[in-house]
């Protein structure tokens, strides 16, 4: 049976993913056999694995970084928020309606079990396990329904490592804070504090790590800059690059804000030609219009319309700027929506920019693509998840039957990650007459630059203990 060390986090957002991610790719490095795991992921932003199975992409990218096949194991809960009150139930890759429909506290008796034998078969079969944990252990209103927290840590007596963002401030309160609401046996499991997300002089902080562990009996592992090296994020990436004052404003791809917006990682190689958009004013400018994946198509499409955005992107259309739609965009640029098997909850008429009608299958299509884009004769590589099934009229061009059409300067396809090939990349900011940013590294390139700095700010020898 192989050990278990878990980055949990006193908030959301405070660096668990990126962690886990460094964390893999050095245990990996060192000769360990390592899987990641996280019990239940909360995100839109999804990926599908070779065996065409759905998952959260921090684990697909934690997989990559442990130098594994990403397995549904390693995430085997993943809800998919489709509005304030409803997540669609992914378990073990596939949509799970009968789930679906159930409360939130009523899930955990069928989701556990599942959650258990994933975690028990990863330690079976790997030195280590990196686990991730959600949100924060001290939320006790959830106590009774965790499956991915301190139950998970419990359940594969991991050694816990607990991590505050410092950048936001408050860490010290956030780390005793989140101590002081564990029970002893949690606390038992805590055997470190991390700093993520540091800037400025270390030597600062003292006496305030020491004070912590006078206080707690546990002692602060490393001090983790602020790593400027993109990953693809659990909950996407930050596309806002506000102007300074007096800036003119210049050429850009317009991403609308969409509330339900999904898979928002594959942007990243846009850098700071991306701008999130949330009104027509916010559209001056702009070069080119993205039409991003949304896990609510008709609530999504019904938001472009109420805040304007949907006539603006039609006028800038209409005057000859690239649109691109991708899955729920796609779907969103056609002419109409039906939704026979109550997928969506409504039909709904299309924005009209590419004659496509979409009907919804109660079948989610997964899997992995590669196709040539007769177009542009660039092979490209990706990935679907929809439920939507596009049917051409008269008036579009199918490049690839399902998978890819035009209609003059306004393109749609259901392959997420097409910006994600370099060739592709280019030629979309050709047409959208902008400048090509500067190449991100490959995603192993960046494991390891997170991987060493990681390393260097921990105590990496007491880390490493923890597993040996």
């Amino acid at each position: 049976m192989g050990k278990a060390i878990m980055i949990q986090g006193c908030t959301s957002s405070a660096g668990k993913s990126y962690l886990c991610a460094a964390l893999c790719r050095i245990l990996s490095d060192e000769g360990f056999r390592v899987a990641p795991f996280k019990a239940q992921n909360m995100s839109n932003n999804a990926g599908v694995t070779p065996a065409g199975l759905e998952m959260g992409r921090a684990q697909i990218v934690q997989a990559r970084a442990a130098r594994v096949t990403p397995d549904v194991r390693m995430n085997p809960v993943l809800l998919k928020p489709e509005s304030d009150m409803r997540s669609q139930v992914v378990l073990l890759g596939r949509a799970e309606p009968e789930l679906t429909a159930l409360g939130w506290r009523e899930r955990k008796p069928a989701l556990w079990p599942h959650v258990r034998e994933a975690l028990h078969s990863l330690m079976e079969a790997y030195d280590v396990v990196v686990i991730e944990g959600a949100g924060s252990p001290a939320e006790v209103n959830l106590r009774g329904s965790d499956i991915v927290n301190m139950r998970v840590a419990r359940e594969a007596n991991a050694a816990v490592l607990l991590a505050a963002d410092i950048d936001r401030g408050g860490a010290f309160a956030h780390l005793l804070g989140t101590w002081h609401c564990l029970d002893a046996e949690e606390r038992a499991l805590l055997r470190g504090f991390i700093l993520n997300r540091f800037r400025g002089d270390a030597r600062l902080l003292a006496p305030a790590p020491q004070w912590l562990q006078e206080q707690t009996g546990v002692q602060t592992v490393g001090v983790v800059p602020w790593l400027h090296v993109p990953l693809p994020e659990e909950d996407g990436v930050s596309l806002e690059r506000p102007e300074g004052p007096g800036q003119p404003v210049q050429g850009f791809v317009a991403i609308p804000r969409l509330p339900r917006s999904a898979n928002l990682d594959e942007f990243a190689p846009l850098g700071d030609l991306a701008r999130w958009v949330t009104t027509p004013a916010d559209l001056t400018g702009a070069r080119a219009v993205i039409l991003p994946g949304s896990k609510s198509t008709v609530a999504d499409l019904a938001w472009l319309r109420s805040t304007g955005l949907a006539g603006e992107i039609s006028r800038l259309a209409a005057a000859g700027v690239p649109v691109l739609g991708i899955c729920g965009g796609l779907q969103m640029l056609g002419r109409e929506l039906s939704d026979p098997t109550g997928v969506e909850g409504a039909d709904a008429a299309g924005l009209g920019l590419l004659d496509l009608a979409t009907s919804w299958a109660s079948e989610k299509t997964t899997r992995e693509t590669e196709l040539t884009d007769p177009e542009t004769g660039i092979r490209l590589r990706g990935y679907e998840i929809h439920h939507g099934q596009t049917q051409a009229g008269a008036g579009v061009e199918t490049l690839v039957a399902g998978l890819l059409w035009r209609q003059g300067n306004v393109r749609g396809t259901y392959l997420h990650g097409i910006l994600e090939n370099p060739a592709y990349l280019e030629r979309f900011l050709g047409w959208a007459g902008l400048p090509v940013p500067a190449r991100l590294d490959s995603l192993d390139a960046r494991l390891d630059a997170v991987a060493a700095q990681v390393k260097a700010a921990l105590d990496w020898a007491f880390v490493r203990g923890l597993v040996c």
